[in-house]
């Protein structure tokens, strides 16, 4: 069974963590975005919280649901942990076609506002994030 994972930081193709946890597993991918509000860390990473602006990434299929164990680890989630001792959330989003098309729900991580906060997040207003030069 497959899964989809929508991803606007590290795990972006072109990013680091791309190569190390994605590359050889993800079957498909497709620009896309979904709603919130991105803010990019002082720890050199992105999060994003609940809201209402384009954040924009890539919608990865992954051949196998296992992926998840691998990227939970990544982001510091354990669901049967408080959330409040979570790094990110794992939720489903909703996901759309660079064109607006609804792509369906995928699989997606949130970090709460308080962590935003505690990490020092600056809003990026063009809601992409890299790390890429000259991007």
């Amino acid at each position: 069974m497959t899964l989809k994972v929508f991803v606007y930081g590290t795990l972006k193709p072109g990013e680091r963590n791309y190569l190390i946890y994605c590359e050889n597993q993800v079957i498909h991918t497709c620009q896309a975005y979904t709603y919130g509000k991105l803010y990019h860390l002082k720890l050199g990473y992105p999060g994003m919280t609940i809201g209402h602006e384009k954040v924009k990434g890539y919608l990865l299929t992954f051949a196998e649901e296992k992926i998840l164990i691998h990227l939970d680890r990544l982001e510091d989630y354990q669901p049967q942990r408080s959330p409040h001792h979570n790094q990110y959330l794992r939720q489903k989003l909703p996901i759309y076609a660079m064109t607006g098309d609804s792509l369906g729900n995928a699989w997606g991580y949130l970090m709460t506002v308080e962590n935003v906060k505690k990490y020092q997040g600056q809003w990026i207003e063009s809601g992409w994030w890299t790390q890429t030069p000259n991007e």
